[in-house]
């Protein structure tokens, strides 16, 4: 008996040893709290300024509507005399071209002639009125005809073309040169249809060649109220100071401000961001955290965009780069660590 007993409390005993060494569950301390994640961001200020959007077209330098005249006969006939050559400068009235006026220098004198004798047959009443009164017309349209062939410059400017030369034939479609005023320059550009209806004369404009960094500052002259079925674009007009540096026909990009706005919030473009579903936020700075906010973005002018919204006060610090890094919830804020200061 003693002997099973004595085997009974072995056998215990060496089960219990096991259970301790195997089987006994540990006691899991306390979990380590894991520390809170941080999101590198950059940060800015929001700032009060004044924004403006433009209205960018392309297009060339041309001479002012009335400060170019083609130049032309009134008569047809041949040409003697070339009195101009491109590049000169001439004043309103100087003679540029001559026709052929020997016929007409002709019935001139014949003209003149008669009219002498008709006055003194007129004085010894040897005439009457009305032929006295039909050679002065006489010599009146020869005169007038004389004049037709000696072509003056209808404005002051340059001679640009020169299209005839000395002993070729013109009629009435022959231009014989071109003048331009080159004090009266424009810039014309074609502006999109959905631009067009932005633009108005007066507003500040920046024309600037492609070649140049240094733009010439002017105003809108002209926006066309109609829009060309074929291109969809309008015509939009601004006159250029003279002595502007711009020459005739040159290719130019020009920069109207089509709307203003002073004095308004403004925070960089980086800071306003969307969410998936196409919302606009930023994300608000306050302490260690930032917190995303909801806000209506205007004018963007450079690398400013105008906003609205809840918590939006001058001088308040928004996340520029890293807001996509945030919790994308309104409700809660996230910590931040801002590098690169």
């Amino acid at each position: 008996m003693k002997k099973f007993l004595f085997l009974f409390l072995f056998l215990g005993a060496s089960a219990g040893l096991t259970w301790l060494v195997w089987f006994r569950p540990v006691k899991a301390g306390e979990e380590e709290k894991k520390p809170e994640a941080e999101v590198p961001v950059r940060v800015a200020k929001i700032t009060r300024a004044t924004l403006r959007a433009y209205v960018t077209a392309y297009g060339a330098v041309e001479a002012a509507p009335k400060a170019v005249a083609r130049v032309g006969v009134g008569a047809p006939g041949v040409v003697t005399t070339v009195s101009c050559v491109e590049g000169q400068r001439v004043d309103a009235g100087a003679l540029l071209f001559e026709l052929d006026s020997r016929a007409v220098e002709v019935a001139l004198t014949f003209a003149e002639r008669t009219l002498e004798r008709q006055k003194k047959l007129f004085q010894a009443e040897g005439t009457s009125q009305k032929l006295l009164q039909d050679a002065e017309q006489q010599v009146a349209s020869a005169r007038a005809q004389q004049a037709l062939l000696q072509i003056h410059s209808p404005i002051a400017g340059v001679v640009t073309k020169v299209n005839v030369k000395a002993g070729e034939a013109a009629d009435l479609t022959t231009v014989l040169a071109e003048v331009v005023d080159l004090d009266r320059l424009v810039v014309s550009v074609n502006v999109p249809s959905a631009e067009l209806a932005g633009l108005k004369a007066g507003q500040p404009v920046e024309v600037a060649s492609a070649d140049s960094t240094n733009a010439v500052t002017t105003t809108l002259a002209f926006a066309s109220p109609q829009v060309d079925a074929k291109t969809g674009s309008g015509v939009a007009r601004a006159s250029l100071p003279p002595n502007c540096g711009l020459r005739l026909g040159q290719f130019v990009k020009a920069r109207v401000v089509s709307e203003e706005r002073k004095d308004c919030l403004a925070a960089p473009a980086a800071s306003v961001a969307k969410d998936p579903t196409g919302a606009t936020f930023i994300a608000l700075v306050e302490g260690e955290k930032a917190t995303l906010k909801p806000v209506k973005a205007g004018l963007r002018d450079g690398d400013l965009v105008e906003i609205e919204g809840e918590g939006v006060e001058l001088d308040k610090t928004v996340v520029t780069d890293g807001a996509y890094g945030l919790i994308m919830t309104q409700q809660f804020a996230t910590k931040i660590r801002v590098v690169g200061e």
